[in-house]
């Protein structure tokens, strides 16, 4: 089952090419698309189980004998990854399929390049969540990152332009500093595989694997955007369409964070970065949130909210130990499907209601009750309201940290107590001014908004995929425990003995 491994990466690229082949045939595209990453949600399924039952599937490509090949790995952490993230860029797809003709032309949606640029983006993904090797990672880095500069600039408008080329700009900084870090990381190692790292890194001077470290925390910090370097988030992620902002949101960030726990885990798992991990967690959380609060546009307050939750992830890895690891796990699959469904649920708010500013919204619970609850059930999920899966993740890595009992730890969790508190209030505040409070007047005494609204209906296959998603957010909830059971049981996999023995041969170390 092991030939299983490359075929989320292999049938999407396939998938992407009959897209483009499919240039002048829409429907063939969207057909071709949905057919492919259904496939590979049962291929991520299957490898969940196997990893779970069986132990790590581990494959190695190209014919090689072991170690010098490219390593394919799906322990209990990739797979989870994996499922959760194709999952995801399904439904993703699924609402961008449903939106109609009219509304596509309005935002400026080129669909021919959309499905194959989709595609592509899911292959990196896959590949990034995969691979055993730092190299194959920078390649994963590379695939989603080149695909995302062609989603977020779709339809070519200035604010897209403008916004991407900050986008761009900054992650190919990171991605010369991470061929940088992978050079040096070679030439005193002799390898980039990292069941292999984990050994030898841990022969060089303490002074090299600090620089290493330090190099490679700042690239997957930039990707995650984790504070101080994640100013270019809020001003990017705002201007894409709603699909490319849902996925961008749900899914690039949590590549990043991906990296730096494989890499803590299994290259450092004793750290004499933690403090600064926490450091960076805490910060992460607090201004993110405290930017969050002072917007008043839905998409660049979801934005600023996607930020701040990023800490709670860093947080878990910062902690070092198994219960933190497997509370950073269960937020990421809780994070990726709640701040999907919100930036889609967005995109019905901006149809129904023709603006995502507070400051033009107003009476769309009376309006339109349905988007209402669409709105309500993941805002209240992702302020950790109880018993929802929000709640469950955060007290889990709150409880990690107080059972570490040192004082920074203690003041990080005070910092997450304030952020799911202000997480509160400004999911309140978008629902006090755009679904409670009454809709403002034009200057002509008439509701401009409510003229503009009665024209444009939400596409039903719209309004069918966001409620999925928030079924799919409560669902969390109820397999809550067997999912935090299965977490648990892949942060002991996650670290650097079990990994590395399922991965090399007691003799190829």
């Amino acid at each position: 089952m092991t030939n299983l491994l490359p075929l989320p990466v292999l049938l999407c690229l396939l998938g992407a090419g009959l897209c483009l082949a499919a240039g002048r045939r829409p429907r063939v595209q969207r057909l071709i698309s949905i057919v492919v990453l259904t496939v590979v949600a049962v291929i991520a399924a299957i490898l969940v189980r196997l990893a779970d039952t069986e132990g790590p599937q581990v494959l190695w490509i190209g014919g090689w004998a072991e170690p010098l090949g490219v390593v394919l790995v799906a322990d209990r952490l990739s797979a989870l990854m994996l499922l959760v993230s194709v999952l995801i860029t399904l439904m993703v797809l699924l609402f961008s399929v449903g939106t109609a003709d009219e509304v596509e032309r309005a935002k400026h949606i080129p669909t021919s390049i959309f499905h194959p640029t989709f595609l592509v983006l899911s292959a990196g993904v896959s590949n990034a969540f995969l691979t055993g090797d730092l190299f194959n990672l920078f390649v994963g880095f590379e695939i989603l990152l080149f695909s995302s500069y062609v989603l977020i600039t779709l339809g070519g408008t200035g604010e897209r332009i403008r916004a991407g080329t900050t986008y761009v700009v900054v992650n190919l900084l990171s991605s010369s500093l991470f061929l940088v870090a992978l050079a040096c990381i070679y030439a005193a190692t002799g390898t980039v595989n990292l069941a292999q790292l984990a050994g030898r890194l841990a022969d060089l001077p303490p002074g090299v694997q600090l620089g290493l470290q330090l190099m490679l925390l700042t690239v997957f910090s930039i990707k995650a955007a984790v504070f101080p370097l994640s100013a270019w988030l809020p001003d990017s992620y705002p201007t894409a369409p709603a699909p490319v902002t849902a996925v961008f949101a749900g899914l690039l960030t949590k590549v990043g964070v991906y990296a730096i726990m494989r890499t803590q885990t299994v290259l450092f798992p004793d750290s004499p970065l933690s403090g600064l991990l926490m450091w960076a967690a805490l910060l992460t959380m607090v201004i993110g949130i405290l930017g969050a609060v002072a917007q008043s546009e839905i998409k660049r307050m979801l934005s600023f909210t996607l930020v701040s939750h990023i800490g709670f992830m860093i947080f878990g890895v910062a902690l070092a130990n198994e219960a933190g690891l497997a509370g950073a796990i269960f937020y990421i699959a809780h994070h990726i499907t709640i701040q999907t469904t919100l930036f889609l649920v967005t995109g019905l708010i901006e149809i129904r209601g023709g603006s995502t500013s507070l400051n033009e919204l107003g009476g769309l619970a009376a309006l339109s009750p349905l988007v209402g609850v669409l709105f309500f059930i993941p805002a209240m999920n992702l302020a950790g309201i109880p018993p929802m899966s929000g709640f469950v993740g955060k007290i889990g890595l709150l409880a990690a940290g107080v059972e570490q009992g040192s004082p920074l730890t203690y003041v990080v969790v005070a910092g997450g107590v304030l952020t799911s508190l202000l997480t509160l209030y400004a999911m309140a505040k978008v629902w006090n001014r755009a679904f409670w409070r009454s809709p403002p007047e034009s200057d002509g005494g008439r509701d401009a908004l409510v003229v503009r609204r009665r024209g444009l209906r939400m596409p039903a296959g719209m309004v069918v995929t966001s409620t999925v998603l928030v079924l799919a957010g409560l669902g969390l909830t109820v397999i809550a425990g067997p999912l935090y059971a299965y977490t648990e049981r892949a942060a002991v996999d996650s670290f650097a003995p079990s990994y590395v023995q399922a991965v090399l041969p007691e003799g190829s170390r």
